[in-house]
């Protein structure tokens, strides 16, 4: 028995669309949030500007200018998730745990601007880890080798009509 591979791809085509929809949604959506993070300051708070430009204070000073935010609820070194230096600016982003960010000027140690930073929720619901460690692994992974085939499949459709009929005009023309 022959294979009608146009049938076969256009079923497995729409098979692979159920199963990738939802996560696909989610992906879509956190992406084009990501996309607009520098220009939404809800998203990412925008960066300020310190006084200098060369990293004049201690990493101690650092966390006491952390500690004074009571949003950021930093207690020690183990409250804060990482430190974005940018000595250009004059300014250090302390990212503590629970998405807060504190930009402290890395000359005078003051507190220039305190925010909740979104971009990193987002970002972790973008590639699964938001849900599950594992989901990561076990829905995102598989989502996008389906969404691949989903790729070939759909050119595959898209390119086969064209191809018949190039082929009926060549068959038609040396009639």
């Amino acid at each position: 028995m022959r294979v009608n591979w146009r049938l076969r791809m256009r079923e497995l085509h729409r098979m692979g669309a159920v199963f990738v929809a939802l996560p696909f949604l989610v992906v879509i959506a956190t992406g084009m949030l990501l996309q607009l993070k520098k220009d939404l300051h809800w998203i990412q708070p925008r960066t300020t500007r310190g006084v200098g430009t060369a990293p004049e204070i201690s990493f101690e000073r650092i966390l006491d200018a952390a500690r004074a935010v009571p949003e950021a609820n930093v207690t020690d070194w183990g409250d804060i998730d990482r430190l974005d230096v940018r000595p250009g600016l004059g300014i250090v982003k302390v990212q503590t745990h629970n998405h807060w960010e504190v930009q402290v000027d890395l000359q005078t140690a003051d507190v220039k601007q305190v925010a909740f930073r979104r971009s990193d929720v987002i970002e972790s619901l973008h590639d699964g880890s938001w849900f599950h460690p594992r989901a990561k692994l076990l829905v995102f992974t598989p989502m996008a080798v389906v969404l691949l085939g989903l790729w070939l499949t759909g050119i595959y459709l898209f390119v086969l009509p064209h191809a018949v009929r190039r082929d009926r005009r060549r068959r038609n023309a040396t009639r």
